[in-house]
């Protein structure tokens, strides 16, 4: 009975272990399958990332390469604006001065016409002109020299005035400025920036102004063609007269 059992036992083991061996060979295949799978995945990957890498790198190069054309685009079209504005102004200035030489031309056909209306021969007209410059400059002699004698009347006349009535203050024209070139505190008199061409008149009166504010007055002693040499009035001094101060009649 005990051998039975024991044949029992062992066969039963044995198929037990049999039993375990079916299970443990079935896992290992899965097992192995499973490593065959991953390995097959990571090599796909590494493949795949490889050529990821590889395209990373060309589509870089080729950015730089992009890059760099634009900026050489930019540089050109810039290059290009610079042109285009320079060409249009040359155009302007080109068309302003035809439109002037047109302007010249329709202004000589005028002229032209003109002379010949008067029956003047072409021949003549360059004598004619030569005499009217000559007339015309005789003229304006004439009429610088009246300014000088007139002048010299003005002053001469003032004189007199100041003569026979020390009172007297003789008028400047009005709306005259300047300003105190050079002041002199002690002696109380000033060098002016106007003078004969501004229409100052020796006796005449200014007063001194600073920031709006009244400082002085003034009389003036001596003139010349652009200065005027003048005394502060006994009275009418409120301040010391200063370098820059300004004048008003």
């Amino acid at each position: 009975m005990i051998r039975i059992c024991l044949i029992a036992a062992v066969v039963l083991g044995l198929a037990v272990a049999g039993l375990n061996l079916i299970v443990v060979r079935d896992k290992i295949t899965v097992l192995v399958k499973d490593r065959d799978d991953q390995k097959t995945e990571k090599e796909f990957t590494r493949l795949s990332l490889a050529n990821t890498n590889k395209i990373l790198v060309k589509t870089t190069k080729e950015l730089t390469t992009t890059k760099a054309d634009l900026a050489k685009t930019t540089d050109e079209l810039t290059k290009s604006q610079g042109e285009v504005a320079d060409l249009t102004k040359r155009a302007d200035g080109l068309a302003e001065a035809l439109k002037k030489t047109q302007g010249e031309r329709d202004s000589a056909q005028n002229d032209l016409a003109a002379w010949k209306a008067l029956g003047i021969p072409i021949t003549t007209i360059k004598a004619t002109l030569d005499s009217l410059k000559t007339v015309t400059a005789q003229r304006d002699a004439i009429e610088e020299e009246k300014k000088i004698l007139f002048a010299n009347y003005t002053k001469i006349k003032t004189e007199l005035d100041y003569l026979t009535n020390p009172d007297h203050v003789p008028e400047l024209p009005a709306g005259l400025k300047g300003k105190v070139l050079v002041a002199d505190p002690k002696y109380e008199f000033v060098v002016l920036n106007i003078g004969e061409k501004q229409g100052v008149l020796k006796y005449g009166q200014m007063l001194v102004n600073r920031n709006g504010k009244l400082i002085a007055k003034v009389q003036i002693r001596s003139v010349q063609p652009e200065r005027s040499i003048a005394n502060v009035m006994p009275g009418w001094k409120l301040s010391d007269v200063m370098e820059g101060d300004q004048v008003l009649y």
